[in-house]
């Protein structure tokens, strides 16, 4: 038997494995959580174009999960195909099945509270826990490790 739920409570979960066994089914679990780790933002970080990997750059490095929209332009002209970029490389991550539906996009516009009506983008952010996260990220894709033949005498 394959049974198949997304977005489920750990507490469903092992409902749903308890009652299985009081019909004496065979039922295994396997969990994917839909969070960011470094692999998946290395990932995530490599299939980006050129221009939304440096303003995810930005992001990370020089505005330590958050910068103000102004200067990203300053820097790389217009954002609207670097944003559309970065979300589109979440879609098509959870297609490919590089993480799982349900993984939030790792940077996000942010919009002028007191001016709801008008949708500029202020700023762009990520949470503070991920930063630590994609920092490794870029790390390994800048600087990846030796292979033996670079290592070898």
């Amino acid at each position: 038997m394959e049974i198949i739920i997304k977005g489920a409570s750990e507490e469903f979960t092992e409902k749903l494995v308890a009652l299985a066994a009081q019909h004496h089914a065979e039922l295994s679990i396997s969990t994917v959580r839909p969070g960011w780790t470094v692999d998946r933002a290395e990932r995530y970080l490599r299939d980006l174009t050129a221009s939304s990997r440096r303003m995810a750059e930005m992001v990370i490095v020089d505005g330590d999960g958050y910068i103000d929209a102004d200067h990203l332009r300053r820097v790389l002209g217009k954002l609207n195909g670097p944003s559309n970029s970065l979300k589109r490389t979440v879609d098509r991550g959870v297609r490919k099945g590089w993480w799982p539906e349900g993984t939030p996009a790792p940077i996000t516009p942010v919009s002028d509270p007191n001016n709801p009506s008008w949708h500029q983008t202020i700023a762009y952010r990520m949470d503070k826990e991920l930063v630590p996260v994609f920092r490794e990220a870029l790390t390994r894709i800048v600087s990846p490790q030796a292979t033996d033949d670079d290592t070898a005498d």
